[in-house]
């Protein structure tokens, strides 16, 4: 298990949550979905590797640091006894090349450089260890983790791995043996300590609530066909079926975080559920997982 599990940032909830209800423009809709897939190509990365690592290593995702007034993001972070091994993962897809130490699109657009990124985020990392009074040998890589990606002309020193690497990269980690002692458990505890949780890149556009469509959205397909069958809130679009009950929950865990400063509701989440679910059902289940506070007409619930 992690030492720093990777959580999804409610940067990205939110923006799932606008997509389908219907405030994004087109240039909003396109950067939510690039952050997304990006987000997907890490959960890949953890899957195909980092949780299946029974060696002596300590692993922090998602790491967001602010050293010298700059900011710098590693996507893994493996600490080892002998070395500190920084994982930025691209979840590219399509057909690029290299040209003059640049990054080409096949189509021949230059694209962000993501090996000078890398090369940026070691640098700092390594001044952000010397500060700490930490020295540690520091290994990068770039990891291409979309099976659909193709790179030309890559020299050979470059420090990337391809899908087809990832199994012998798993291998190669799982031979580090040396235990570790509290020298580096007291350096992940103050990486960790000193890790910025709101980026300050990532900006969720205006909303209010009367911009935002009222019903109940399948978890699965982010669709609006819901039909309650037997107890259950079922997808006509895609099958995907839950007990009212935590449908119900996460109608209020969708409106708490799009609208945190305002009070939960009976009537609240029965007009945010689009009237999809009677309001004494959606009182009892209320009452059953939340403290109510107040009296009469002016009750609500935390």
């Amino acid at each position: 298990m992690a030492y720093k599990p990777r959580v999804e940032p409610d940067f990205l909830k939110i923006m799932r949550l606008l997509n389908a209800r219907g405030n994004l423009t087109e240039q909003e809709r396109r950067y939510y979905e690039n952050k997304q897939k990006g987000y997907d190509g890490e959960v890949m990365f953890d899957q195909l590797v980092t949780e299946q690592l029974r060696c002596e290593g300590l692993v922090l995702n998602d790491l967001l640091f602010k050293f010298n007034n700059t900011y710098f993001q590693i996507d893994t972070t493996i600490i080892f006894k002998e070395t500190i091994n920084l994982y930025d993962v691209k979840n590219f897809e399509g057909d690029y090349y290299y040209e003059g130490g640049k990054f080409f699109s096949i189509n021949g657009e230059e694209r962000k450089n993501p090996l000078l990124q890398l090369e940026r985020c070691e640098s700092y990392f390594r001044q952000l260890l010397h500060s700490l009074g930490y020295k540690c040998n520091v290994v990068s890589h770039l990891v291409h983790i979309n099976p659909e990606f193709t790179l030309y002309q890559v020299p050979r020193n470059y420090p990337i791995i391809f899908p087809s690497q990832l199994n012998s990269l798993r291998k190669k980690l799982n031979n580090h043996q040396l235990k570790l002692g509290d020298y580096h458990k007291r350096l992940a505890d103050k990486l960790i300590s000193m890790h910025i949780i709101e980026s300050p890149y990532e900006m969720v556009p205006a909303y209010s609530y009367e911009q935002l469509k009222k019903d109940m959205i399948c978890d699965k397909c982010q669709s609006f066909s819901i039909l309650v069958v037997d107890g259950k809130l079922v997808c006509h679009n895609c099958g995907h079926q839950v007990l009212i009950e935590f449908g119900i929950l996460r109608c209020v865990e969708e409106f708490k975080l799009l609208f945190p400063k305002r009070k939960i509701t009976t009537t609240v989440i029965y007009e945010w559920c689009g009237g999809a679910v009677s309001k004494k059902i959606i009182r009892q289940v209320l009452k059953k997982y939340f403290r109510t506070i107040g009296y009469g007409r002016w009750y609500y619930f935390e």
